[in-house]
């Protein structure tokens, strides 16, 4: 997956078609609430701009109903903040359409270092069903595509994939910031220095099951936490009280844990749960080892569990990790992920490549105010774990490759 990048184009006076991710968290007041995504596109870019390129960006935001204009879904607050970061570029925004009229006449009269930016792609169904009518209308607008949306990658949108299709002879290359995510969750995990450790969390095994069957064959250690322990527990023939247990996987649970033993790579699951009678800061709070009482759920890995993960993270060169180890949003179930996460940071300051998932484990670290610490922080959840589980994205495969 070695894609040319947007900076190693020519883009002076030509108008390049950017797929950005700016799908951001917004307040009740509509005001973005973290700019992570639009920050980590600004080096794709700034370099159109310095070079005098012509910069079309499309985003989507959230999830309208595809009928038409939803104010909820308006880009224009990711717009709003954009302009903060860019004060002296004129940036046009065709509010309430992407490929209309207004749309078309904004792309026709932009000039060297401005910015067009068109409202959410997802007003029109015919982004999510990849339509290539609605992709021609898009394609028409640029010279160049660039593909600076890994969240989205491992869809097969409109923008995404027909659009570069429909500009095939045109260059289609990469943003920086997808670069960067196919650097760290690909090449650097399919040559990761050893000892490898994957710390797996979150709610479902249904979520991770293809991740965790794709790392036995590459990792040394796998260390399960969050909910999802409790569906592998279940299976060992432990009880878990009132944990979230997926009954439907009990089956696949068992045979990873005999697919583990059969191989090198070490399978750790919690010796001991925080637990609580329901999800609240005033719930009682008792540590149990190994079996859970009736009436109590698991909500943390206990203590003796993150010395043994700490342990198995201290000797790391190469770490993933991918959800949190309880429900880190409600104290006193944030110590186990925030114990964790202080560790990979211990151990990339020590040298280790440390990947942090998209999703939940981007938030939590961000919770923590730690996203700085890791090597690198995906900016795509569903994204990033369909690359653990080895999988190749179309939308990637269409890119000029270098």
């Amino acid at each position: 997956m070695a894609c040319k990048t947007i900076d190693q184009i020519d883009v002076a006076s030509k108008r390049v078609l950017m797929r950005v991710d700016f799908n951001v968290p917004l307040d009740d007041e509509g005001n973005v609430t973290d700019n992570r995504r639009i920050g980590q596109s600004m080096p794709s870019i700034q370099s159109v701009l310095d070079r005098k390129g012509r910069l079309i960006l499309m985003s989507h935001l959230g999830r309208p109903e595809g009928n038409g204009y939803e104010q909820a879904y308006s880009l224009k607050p990711a717009v709003d903040r954009l302009r903060e970061l860019l004060p002296d570029v004129k940036i046009t925004f065709v509010e309430k359409d992407c490929v209309g009229e207004e749309a078309k006449k904004a792309v026709e009269s932009i000039k060297d270092g401005e910015i067009v930016i068109l409202d959410n792609l997802r007003f029109h169904e015919e982004e999510r069903k990849g339509d290539a009518g609605f992709a021609a209308k898009l394609a028409s607008y640029g010279d160049i595509y660039c593909n600076e949306a890994f969240g989205t990658s491992h869809r097969e949108d409109a923008s995404m994939f027909a659009v570069p299709k429909a500009m095939e002879g045109k260059p289609r290359v990469a943003g920086l910031l997808l670069r960067k995510e196919l650097r760290y969750l690909s090449e650097t995990i399919s040559n990761a220095e050893r000892p490898f450790v994957a710390v797996l969390g979150g709610v479902k095994v249904s979520d991770k099951l293809g991740a965790i069957r794709s790392l036995l064959d590459r990792v040394d250690s796998i260390l399960v936490g969050g909910a999802m322990a409790y569906t592998f527990i279940k299976a060992l023939g432990h009880e878990v009280g009132s944990s979230l247990v997926q009954l439907g996987m009990l089956k696949q649970a068992e045979q990873i844990i005999e697919e583990a033993a059969e191989r090198e790579t070490k399978l750790f699951l919690p010796v001991d749960h925080v637990c609580g009678k329901q999800i609240s800061k005033q719930t009682p709070v008792k540590v149990f080892k190994e079996s859970i009482e009736a009436g109590w759920m698991g909500l943390d890995i206990g203590p003796e569990t993150v010395n043994q993960f700490t342990e198995q993270i201290g000797r790391a060169r190469t770490i993933v990790w991918n959800g949190p180890m309880g429900v880190y949003e409600t104290e006193p179930f944030d110590v186990g992920t925030h114990r964790i996460a202080e560790s990979i940071v211990t151990a990339t300051e020590r040298g280790a490549t440390s990947v942090v998932g998209g999703g939940d484990s981007a938030a939590a670290v961000d919770h923590f105010r730690m996203v700085d610490r890791f090597s690198h922080v995906s900016t795509g959840g569903g994204a990033s774990l369909q690359m653990l589980e080895g999988k190749r994205f179309a939308t990637v495969d269409l890119l000029d490759q270098s």
